[in-house]
């Protein structure tokens, strides 16, 4: 779809795309191909769209899949949406972070980036079989990042913890209409069981948040400031090193020792 075709009908619906809504629309039909074909949809699958747009994806989408189900923000683009397609989806108006996702085996989406990071913490919460999602490539970076460098962080361990991230492709910014600030990445999320245990899920989870707030600072301070293992904290593990020093793994130890003195 060319910048002309897209001014057109967002005049014609009164939609008005801006960095607020995180509303740029990919304009080269080839990524949008390789999107679908990354995400391996089969005749029984129902696959979730988060941001349909202009329907780049969809059109493509619903050749392939049992049912797809949108999730659009925009009143304007979810009226082009209906008038398009019909029942071909199942269309649902509203906030994408806020609305309970249906159940659905495959996401495929281009994710506004101004919601990037809840909405893949809300999706790894849920069960889905692959994800193929396209974000700011600095995010994406983010999400596959090693420890010891400025892009690990809370979105990583989390990350590696429920699932396998792999970027698989680099999108120039020069392929969406309005131009972003940032380039993009197409990523596949392919759940899996955790690569190591932890004795409460809870706890790994709170200490991650905790630790990675405060990154710049030394772990038996951080502890000690939010009261955890108070009294004990020069009893664990790695206290006298930085979050960003420790793997996953070494903070699910961290984690299990913590516990442990609960008990």
């Amino acid at each position: 779809m060319k910048p002309s075709e897209i001014q057109a009908i967002l005049t014609e619906y009164s939609v008005r795309p801006g960095k607020q809504k995180g509303q740029n629309f990919l304009i080269d039909e080839r990524v949008a191909n390789r999107e679908v074909d990354y995400a391996g949809i089969e005749p029984d699958d129902v696959v979730l769209e988060i941001g349909p747009g202009l329907g780049m994806l969809t059109d493509r989408l619903i050749t392939r899949a049992k049912r797809v189900v949108g999730i659009e923000f925009d009143p304007g683009l979810c009226s082009y949406l209906r008038e398009r397609y019909g029942d071909r989806i199942d269309l649902i108006e509203g906030d994408a972070l806020k609305i309970e996702f249906p159940d659905f085996d495959k996401m495929v989406s281009n994710i506004p980036y101004n919601i990037s990071s809840p909405l893949i913490f809300k999706l790894l919460d849920h069960h889905f079989d692959r994800a193929i999602v396209m974000i700011q490539r600095e995010f994406a970076e983010r999400m596959i990042a090693k420890p010891d460098t400025d892009d690990y962080s809370r979105l990583t361990v989390n990350t590696y913890y429920r699932a396998e991230c792999r970027v698989l492709e680099h999108v120039p910014r020069s392929r969406f209409w309005p131009e972003p600030e940032v380039d993009s990445a197409i990523v596949m999320l392919t759940p899996r069981p955790p690569p190591f245990r932890v004795m409460d899920e809870d706890l790994f989870f709170k200490l991650i948040d905790v630790l990675f707030q405060h990154r710049r600072k030394k772990i038996s301070t951080i502890l000690k400031m939010k009261r955890i293992a108070p009294g004990k904290v020069m009893t664990l593990p790695y206290v006298d090193l930085r979050v960003e020093a420790l793997s996953p793994e070494q903070i699910g130890v961290l984690s299990d020792s913590i516990s442990s003195l609960k008990e």
